[in-house]
């Protein structure tokens, strides 16, 4: 028996936007982090930093980024580990190659806040500078300074850096300040100074082509 009653149209089809997106990033960028994504008004995308602090224990890396993952990747499409191999050997890629995330390529952030391939091509002239970027220059103290025990025994220092010749500053912003504290840095380690404007480097374009709609 019909009642003649007519059937309900379908709902219409609900925008469910871009999927989200996590970038699980090291402290050391989280100001460069935020900027590229408020600049580029990447709305889909959280950040969500670990400790800057691991950068001291490298092969601690691996563990906490794989406990992030888990622990975030419920609630997210995709995510974007913004570590670089940051000295721990490729076992950082080996742990984003087996729970399936990206991570951005590259031997460390200095390589791509310098540029990948440019950074490579200076190495054999470079090999004997120690580099610095906008946020080791605010925290040198805490991540050079007393990190290498320069605070307590500072006659460590022509031991460490015996083999360094200068101090490159790769600057992500123009801030005089950052400038003169990088300086008086280069000054303590008894290095040459050379500054280097790099402004975010190769950063954008990387999280721009790894961050996108398209589904993972």
């Amino acid at each position: 028996m019909t009642t003649g009653a007519r059937p309900l149209d379908p709902p219409p089809p609900r925008d469910l936007g871009p999927p989200r997106c996590l970038w699980l990033a090291c402290g050391a960028l989280a100001r460069e982090l935020l900027a590229i994504r408020d600049a580029n008004g990447w709305r889909h995308v959280d950040l969500h930093c670990l400790p800057a602090d691991l950068h001291l224990r490298p092969e601690r890396i691996p563990d906490a980024v794989e406990a992030a993952v888990r622990r975030h990747r419920g609630g997210y499409d995709r995510i974007i580990v913004v570590y670089a191999d940051c000295g721990t050997g490729g076992l950082l890629k080996a742990c984003c190659d087996r729970l399936g995330v990206q991570m951005i390529p590259g031997p460390h952030c200095y390589a791509f806040f310098d540029g990948i391939e440019p950074h490579a091509a200076r190495a054999e002239t470079e090999f004997t500078a120690f580099y610095l970027t906008d946020f080791l220059v605010r925290q040198f103290d805490a991540f050079v300074w007393q990190a290498m025990g320069l605070d307590r025994h500072p006659q460590l220092r022509d031991a460490y850096f015996a083999h360094y010749r200068q101090l490159i500053y790769l600057a992500q912003t123009e801030d005089p300040a950052l400038d003169a504290k990088a300086e008086a840095a280069a000054r303590r380690l008894g290095l040459a100074y050379q500054r280097r404007a790099t402004g975010y480097g190769d950063l954008p374009g990387i999280l721009s082509q790894l961050s996108s709609s398209a589904s993972q």
